[in-house]
Parts: structure tokens; C-alpha cells; sequence
């Protein structure tokens, strides 16, 4: 069962503190354009299924990744992404965008996910933390 656009959006908004919609709809955007280039096959799939049709369809129709990214290239490529964002602030986008995924996700399928993507990027999935 997919997450409902306003319940995502909600979520999103929540764990990264956002004061406006549109920061959230960018952030969730640009991150899962992100993610989608770095997945394949019936893992991106199933995510996919998971989540909001628009976002949804983000994470089908990426950005090709012309190589995986490491977690910190991929901090850095979102902060290019997002206007005025800084590398601290789009590791709280990503924390924000990736933990409500993983939360609509079950463990086995955030494993396979994970699998699929370079060593470091469970940090990236888990709430954003104040530095």
C-alpha cells in the first residue's frame, strides 16, 4: 500500500523542520532523483510502489548516474540540486526524504536498497540528526 502525497509531504516536512511545502517538494525531488539513479530492477520498483504516485515516478524516471555515488558525493550532488543549500543542509534534506522512504518501506525491501547502493548510505537513511 502507497503512502498518500499528503501524508509523504507531511512526514517530510515534520522531520526536516521545513516552513514551506515547496522546500519540501524540492527536497523530496531532487532526492529521489538522486536515489532512483542508483537503483535497478525490482528493487526500484517496489520501492516506487511504495510512494506517492508524482514521487513515484521521480524514482522510475531518474537523472542517470553515470557511476554510483559515494554518501558524501551524493550530500554534495543534492546540495548543487537545491538552491541556496549548503552540505550540512542537504544532509538534512536527505535524512529527512530518506528515513520517511524507508519508513514506508519494511526492512527486508530498505536491505535490498541498500544492497543496491555504495557503503555508508544506512546513515542516510536514518532521521536527521542536529550536529
Amino acid at each position: 500500500m502507497s503512502m498518500r502525497r499528503e501524508s509523504f509531504l507531511t512526514h517530510v516536512q515534520e522531520r526536516g523542520e521545513y516552513e514551506t511545502r515547496e522546500e519540501v517538494e524540492r527536497a523530496a525531488r531532487v532526492v529521489l532523483a538522486l536515489l532512483g539513479a542508483h537503483l535497478v530492477g525490482t528493487v526500484r520498483a517496489e520501492l516506487a510502489a511504495r510512494l506517492p504516485e508524482t514521487y513515484a515516478l521521480i524514482l522510475l524516471n531518474p537523472l542517470q548516474a553515470a557511476e554510483p555515488l559515494s554518501p558524501e558525493r551524493f550530500v554534495r550532488a543534492t546540495a548543487a540540486w537545491i538552491e541556496g543549500a549548503t552540505e550540512k543542509t542537504a544532509l538534512w534534506d536527505i535524512g529527512a526524504v530518506l528515513s520517511t522512504v524507508a519508513d514506508t518501506a519494511d526492512d527486508v525491501l530498505v536491505r535490498e536498497v541498500l544492497l543496491q547502493l555504495p557503503p555508508g548510505y544506512d546513515l542516510l537513511f536514518g532521521h536527521p540528526q542536529p550536529t
